[in-house]
């Protein structure tokens, strides 16, 4: 066997060492024998082959001879096959371990296989175990990790195979898995043209973010032993440069479907990075669809989700988000800007996008952010112009939708007033053709009829019966005009008009008689949904008068009115463990509340459901809608409302609203229309001085 070994390597000195220095440095290599395990006799053989080169290097005419045979290019080593052995493991001892290997290697391979159970076979296979450690360990200094693990891959399977030094086959393994995250490194590091290093380097990283649980690493896995937590997210910031915007989607993508929230920030990040820098808006869409669904713990989205609206134009959403953000000094700054709040939102996006979005791909440059070269191009405002159409169509629908919702709301609370009337709510007739009058809307205090309020205020009800009587007259007029009655012949309207007055000589006989049997009846003890103000008196006839006035409006508007003249006083809400009903009751008295407030229609009055920190906050926003000259109509129906999460001090529910928004010049100018459905809202309850109130609420998730 030929070695690729000279004499002066061999013993280890350079081609001008001195005769003592030769003999000295055979003394040392003689006393360093390799104690890994070798059989005695093959490190006898490799004695033997230190002396012999000793010899020869130490004898003047030898080594002339011998250095004569260098110059003309004879460099190798030749064996005999009872010492090839001892001379690998002195290939391997003179820094040639890759060498050494590959040759071990070979001589374990069929036709020159050892004898099973022979002492060379123990040596060979120690010494490949060996060399393959040392050939990785060198490929590592040279920053080459991919042939590193080859080395060990290799020298694995050949223990394998010859099912001997099981101790050291498992320290090759877990050579191998610490040097995975530098493997992949070094392979996708490479040139973009090395598609296959690059498609392998994209398989590895996945994997192994998969076994280690996601990017949180929540699993325990063979990789926590040498990768911890903080070590794996200093070597993904490192490797995250070398793959492009769209591989980082298609992974980030992947591993949230595998439950990594973590992850679907990141491809929230990354598709925000590609919508931006490549002019595709629907990206953008894309983007804000996998925040809303995220719940990170700690993350503010609002003013994020702010950004993605205010880059498709959507200025006034962008101006919400960015109001309804949880973040205390976000909101003082923006507040205290001194120019327009809009340059303040483009400010916040453009760092936003140099700093956090744009930064980290290897086919994206990271240069100054230009918003108005972004609204400039072409193709976003045509993306622009077609969403806003979508979203009118969309307007239109929601306005419809809405529409049925209130008449629908409004049946619903006529049935309700039916029964706050008590017994003569009850025996009373319906009017004929079954009309309703739209006073019933309104939600009214719950009056008392007895027969001691009767006695003592005989006038007032009486004007209450002609009020009633004048409007079911009105009633009946528009609905003769309704059905056209009116023209035709004048003697068809004499007979309906006989029939009409005929009909109330009836129902009021039938009323007067059937009053006092209804007066002694128990009245019906129900509860209303809204707990209204004792010291607060709701005038009917103001009502009816108003009805007089207006009788085309339409009952929303009656509504609006009369709710201006109440004012609400919640019932403390102190159950220790609430149900679901009341919390919708005490949310409900909030929207309705706040939204009064805001368009200016009565004060704010619910320090006993809601937190002191709330009603500052609303009170602000009124202010500051004063200042502008504006007050909002605010139209919110709770759809769906989900308990999330519940202790003995805090409530977290989820909401889905119906809500519309419209912001109106005090001139009565229409400004500006928000229309969400469903708007989802996060409400969170405390529990403080023996009641629940309402302390925050996170909307637009």
């Amino acid at each position: 066997m030929e070695l690729p070994l000279d004499h002066f390597r061999l013993i280890g000195v350079s081609p001008s060492a001195t005769s003592e220095e030769i003999l000295r440095a055979f003394q040392l290599r003689l006393d360093k024998t390799p104690d890994e395990g070798f059989t005695y006799e093959v490190l006898t053989q490799r004695s033997e082959l230190l002396r012999l080169t000793a010899d020869l290097l130490t004898d003047p005419e030898s080594r002339r001879e011998y250095e004569n045979l260098l110059l003309n290019g004879n460099s190798g080593l030749d064996f005999s096959s009872n010492r090839e052995v001892a001379g690998l493991i002195l290939l391997w001892e003179s820094g040639l371990p890759k060498e050494a290997f590959k040759i071990t290697r070979k001589a374990l391979q069929p036709p020159q296989t050892p004898a099973l159970g022979s002492s060379r076979e123990a040596d060979l296979t120690l010494l490949a175990a060996l060399t393959a450690r040392d050939s990785a360990i060198q490929e590592q200094q040279l920053r080459s990790y991919s042939n590193a693990a080859d080395f060990l891959h290799e020298g694995i399977q050949l223990l394998q195979r010859m099912g001997k030094l099981g101790d050291i086959r498992k320290e090759l393994e877990e050579d191998l898995v610490a040097l995975l995250p530098y493997r992949i490194l070094d392979l996708l590091s490479r040139d973009l043209n090395d598609q296959e290093s690059h498609k392998k380097g994209l398989s590895m990283l996945e994997n192994l973010i998969i076994k280690r649980g996601g990017l949180e690493g929540n699993n325990k896995s063979e990789y926590k032993d040498y990768l911890n937590q903080q070590e794996f997210e200093a070597f993904f910031q490192q490797i995250k440069p070398f793959l492009t915007v769209q591989e980082q989607i298609d992974l980030f993508l992947e591993l949230q479907k595998r439950g990594s929230l973590e992850a679907g920030f990141l491809a929230f990040l990354s598709l925000t990075a590609i919508g931006f820098s490549r002019r595709k808006p629907e990206k953008l869409f894309e983007a804000r669809r996998i925040l809303k669904k995220l719940n990170l713990s700690g993350l503010d989205s609002m003013p994020l989700v702010g950004c993605l609206d205010l880059l498709l134009a959507d200025i006034e959403q962008a101006s919400a988000r960015f109001s309804s953000s949880s973040d205390e000094n976000l909101r003082d700054w923006l507040n205290s800007y001194p120019g327009n709040k809009l340059e303040a939102i483009c400010i916040f996006c453009k760092n936003w996008l140099e700093n956090d979005v744009l930064v980290g791909y290897r086919d994206i440059e990271s240069k100054e952010v230009d918003l108005d070269s972004w609204f400039e191009d072409r193709e976003i405002q045509e993306f622009i112009e077609k969403l806003e159409k979508k979203s009118n169509k969309i307007a239109i629908r929601s306005n419809l939708q809405s529409q049925q919702i209130e008449k629908e709301s409004s049946t619903k609370t006529t049935e309700d007033f039916d029964n706050l009337l008590d017994n003569i709510d009850e025996r009373k007739l319906p009017w004929p053709g079954g009309i309703k009058r739209d006073y019933e809307k309104v939600e009214i205090k719950e009056y008392d009829f007895n027969e001691e309020y009767f006695k003592k205020k005989p006038i007032e009800f009486y004007n209450y019966l002609i009020e009633k009587i004048a409007e079911l007259k009105f009633s009946f007029g528009e609905f003769l005009k309704d059905k056209e009655i009116i023209n035709r012949t004048p003697y068809l309207i004499y007979i309906y008009a006989f029939l009409i007055l005929f009909a109330f000589g009836i129902g009021i006989g039938f009323l007067r008689n059937n009053l006092k049997k209804s007066i002694q009846d128990e009245s019906i003890a129900e509860k209303p949904l809204i707990a209204i103000d004792k010291n607060q008196k709701l005038n009917d006839i103001d009502i009816i008068q108003e009805i007089k006035k207006n009788p085309s409006s339409k009952l929303n508007s009656i509504s609006e009115k009369s709710t201006a003249i109440i004012s609400y006083e919640f019932k403390e809400l102190n159950t220790a463990s609430p149900s679901l009903e009341d919390i919708r009751n005490l949310i409900n008295g909030w929207l309705l509340s706040k939204s009064n407030y805001l368009a200016g229609k009565s004060e704010i009055n619910l320090s006993n459901i809601v937190s002191k920190g709330l009603i500052d906050r609303t009170i602000e926003e009124r202010q500051n809608d004063i200042k502008k000259g504006i007050y909002k109509e605010i139209n919110s129906q709770i759809r769906k409302i989900d308990l999330e999460s519940q202790t003995a001090s805090r409530i977290v529910v989820l909401v889905e609203l119906n809500y519309i928004e419209r912001i109106v010049k005090n001139s009565g100018e229409f400004v500006n229309e928000t229309s969400l459905n469903p708007l989802k809202v996060k409400y969170i309850l405390g529990f403080s001085n023996k009641s629940w109130k309402l302390v925050d609420f996170v909307s637009g998730l």
